[in-house]
């Protein structure tokens, strides 16, 4: 599982880029060690949209894009087939990734237990601001 240091700063962007979805939230983690373990903060006071989405086995999301926000993706407890722009892997349990607006992307699951997500849109959310280039589903 892969961490990011922990930061008592404050983040360093500008509210702009928060509204827009124009920065990269993985750099504002925050871990903090307990003697019972450990969290993971991703956002605080912020206005976000927040969702877990279940991809099963087979399945994937169509290739998309969005206008007016941006996408932080923790991957909760199997690996999910991700595409981010040019570069396309699979995002191990634990891992987060970022992205970006106007970022064409896709997540899928080539494995045989259904796979969720832990989706943060950060910008303006609306489920109409989906441009699907492919779509196995004919939308």
């Amino acid at each position: 599982m892969d961490f990011f240091a922990v930061s008592n700063d404050a983040p360093s962007h500008s509210p702009i880029e928060y509204d827009l979805g124009d920065r990269n939230p993985t750099t504002d983690i925050f871990v903090a060690e307990r003697p019972w373990g450990q969290f993971q903060q991703f956002v605080s006071n912020e206005q976000v949209t927040v969702k877990i989405i279940t991809v099963q086995p087979g399945h994937r999301l169509s290739l998309q894009r969005h206008d007016h926000r941006g996408e932080m993706w923790q991957v909760l407890d199997v690996p999910i087939d991700v595409t981010v722009d040019d570069r396309t892997w699979s995002a191990q349990p634990g891992e987060t990734v970022w992205v970006p607006r106007n970022a064409i992307h896709r997540m899928g699951n080539s494995g045989d237990r259904p796979g969720r997500l832990l989706e943060v849109g950060f910008g303006h959310f609306d489920e109409t601001d989906i441009e699907r280039l492919q779509d196995d589903y004919t939308r």
